[in-house]
């Protein structure tokens, strides 16, 4: 069918359209069941554990009960209001990005599930984005405050999720590695949804049952780089090597298989090829486009901008979608208003394209939760600027003082999905017409 031939999808809903595709690409109900074990397979006698973490982890769990037809047991854990009712796994929540009690208390029982278990026995662990936080059992030596601290701090700094994941692994009981140690002799397999560019197996949820590459040098260096102090007792332990983590080749990780099941290149390709039956032209920038967001969103300016004026990289109409963690680096005693990564990359967006008409966009998180917000992002058309005028917000100001939540919400456009229960990173689409009538 040719594209003219297509009725024209109000840019708005062909945005929205596009956010769907890549969400119903990361489904648990969709990706899990063909990468189930075979019931038959167990050995007599054995048992089947379910443990995980992360933001799917609640409908991955669901998706698991649906379709395995025998005894089953366990314990998952994902963030405050992503849970799903299961009847024999337990869900249970915690706080994400910074840790809370209850992520502690999760990890130390779901490594009560694992421990004491026998070759007989099979553990399938559960992993998505957001597990780091979520897990939060501190390694020895390390208490709960100082994980938080930390924690925070490297949030606060625009170090990027393999940097923040490097600490946190040494700082941690559980991951590294320390799951499926903890776990040996039984066997683990491990399924994965991805939410970090380049889906190392190491980074997602910081690898609870994979090898660490990283050392206790590398944590410390991560650490040093961003300005972070650390509590002179957590500091020995790093230094002394104490808190090392399992390595490749460690014989109690040569039982466990990992797959990974879902990845944000999927996604990325789902919407473009929802574009394309809207008769969109779609380019897949890749899920590695990375960096503070502001200056990521210049680039995007830049790049939407060439389409309308040179047709290069594609003529109008046509669409840019990218995947990737952007950062917001906030200097110590700057203002922190509200906001996360996705609704100030929008911001940023609108400022560097001025209002030119036929560009719209739209950026969420795709856990439904951009920063520690309500929302999934925002969405900007060519009156993004003209609209925020004329009700007295400052673009500008908003922007230096990280408050894209309150600039989007004084405009009514907040992108609101509520909890999504998948995690596949971010989602952005760039939308470009042709500048004539678009304004």
């Amino acid at each position: 069918m040719s594209a003219a031939s297509h009725k024209p999808l109000a840019p708005d809903a062909l945005l929205h359209n596009l956010l769907q595709a890549a969400l119903a690409a990361a489904d648990p109900a969709r990706l899990v069941p063909p990468h189930l074990p075979d019931p038959a397979s167990l050995p007599e006698g054995g048992r089947l554990v379910v443990v995980g973490a992360g933001k799917a982890a609640g409908a991955m769990a669901r998706a698991v009960e649906e379709r395995w037809p025998g005894p089953l047991s366990g314990l998952v854990v994902t963030r405050y209001g992503h849970g799903l009712p299961c009847r024999r796994i337990e869900v249970v929540e915690a706080a994400h990005p910074v840790p809370d009690v209850a992520g502690e208390a999760a990890a130390a029982r779901i490594l009560e599930q694992v421990w004491g278990l026998t070759e007989k026995d099979r553990v399938l662990a559960l992993i998505s984005g957001g597990g780091s936080a979520l897990m939060a059992a501190p390694a020895p030596g390390v208490n709960l405050a100082q994980k938080r601290a930390l924690t925070r701090a490297l949030l606060l700094s625009g170090a990027d999720i393999g940097e923040i994941n490097c600490v946190r692994k040494h700082l941690s009981a559980v991951k590294g590695g320390r799951l499926a140690a903890a776990a040996w002799p039984a066997p683990v397999l491990t399924l994965a949804i991805s939410d970090v560019a380049g889906d190392a197996p190491s980074v997602i949820a910081s690898g609870p049952t994979v090898a660490d590459p990283t050392t206790c040098a590398d944590a410390l260096a991560v650490l040093a780089r961003h300005g972070i102090e650390v509590p002179p007792e957590v500091a020995a332990l790093l230094q002394s090597g104490a808190l090392e983590t399992p390595k490749p080749g460690d014989s109690r990780l040569g039982r466990s298989d990992y797959r990974l099941i879902g990845r944000p290149q999927q996604s990325l390709l789902a919407a473009a090829e929802a574009a394309r039956a809207a008769g969109i032209t779609p380019l897949v920038l890749g899920d590695r486009v990375e960096g503070e967001a502001k200056e990521v969103a210049k680039v995007m300016a830049g790049l939407a901008l060439a389409c309308q004026d040179h047709g290069t990289p594609l003529a109008p109409p046509c669409v840019l979608l990218s995947g990737g963690e952007t950062t917001v680096s906030v200097a110590p005693g700057a203002p922190l208003g509200r906001g996360g990564r996705n609704s100030e990359f929008l911001l940023a967006l609108a400022l560097a394209l001025g209002g030119r008409p036929g560009i719209h966009a739209l950026a969420a998180d795709t856990d439904g939760i951009d920063g520690s917000e309500d929302n999934a992002g925002a969405r900007i058309d060519p009156a993004t600027l003209a609209r925020a005028a004329a009700a007295g917000l400052d673009a500008q100001g908003h922007l230096a003082g990280h408050d894209a939540y309150g600039f989007f919400a004084g405009l009514g456009d907040l992108l609101l999905t509520g909890p999504t229960r998948t995690n596949v990173n971010d989602f952005r689409a760039v939308l470009v017409l042709p500048e004539e009538g678009n304004g």
